[in-house]
């Protein structure tokens, strides 16, 4: 019992203080730095504002509802109908959905085209920032944000300090080019 009490305040005392233990680390979510800015939010506000974009988002809400329209249609009148009606509205139903998975197939892909320039054009100026932060916090050791860090004390995250002097490198970037 006295070893099991020495080792819980022993464990406590350890894990109480996780700065001293990780001093000079920190850790990074890049792709978010990048897509929380405005520079980001000007462009997804951009993409949704396409013409062709805009289209295709209708579309996929018009069928949809016609597909819902045809599931409850055969759900409620399955036994009133023909079994050749019945099949005609299950073709119906599949072809509705082939049509909708392409048209969602398009905006999944200019959602990711809009992402990846977005991540393209800011890139350097993000490595930038980041190079500076290493220097004035003193960083020995920068994790990136992923699915292999099962957890990491908040303040130890800086990609919100990378997202604000993005923000302001950005804007001052696009302030001089006007």
């Amino acid at each position: 019992m006295k070893n099991f009490n020495k080792i819980t305040v022993l464990a406590i005392f350890l894990f109480s203080f996780p700065v001293f233990a990780i001093d000079g680390v920190a850790v990074i979510d890049m792709r978010t730095a990048i897509l929380s800015t405005q520079v980001a939010q000007e462009a997804f506000k951009a993409m949704a504002e396409d013409e062709d974009y805009a289209t295709n988002l209708e579309q996929a809400k018009s069928l949809e509802a016609s597909r819902q329209s045809t599931a409850e249609k055969l759900q409620k009148e399955a036994e009133t109908l023909s079994q050749e009606e019945i099949i005609d509205l299950q073709k119906e139903f599949q072809e509705q959905g082939k049509d909708l998975e392409f048209i969602a197939g398009k905006l999944q892909q200019a959602q990711q085209d809009t992402v990846n320039k977005v991540l393209a054009e800011n890139a350097q100026t993000m490595q930038k920032i980041v190079g500076e932060l290493i220097q004035a916090k003193q960083i020995q050791v920068l994790l990136a944000q992923s699915e292999s860090i099962i957890f990491s004390d908040p303040a130890l995250d800086i990609t919100d300090d990378v997202t604000s002097m993005l923000d302001i490198a950005l804007s001052d970037t696009s302030t001089q080019s006007e």
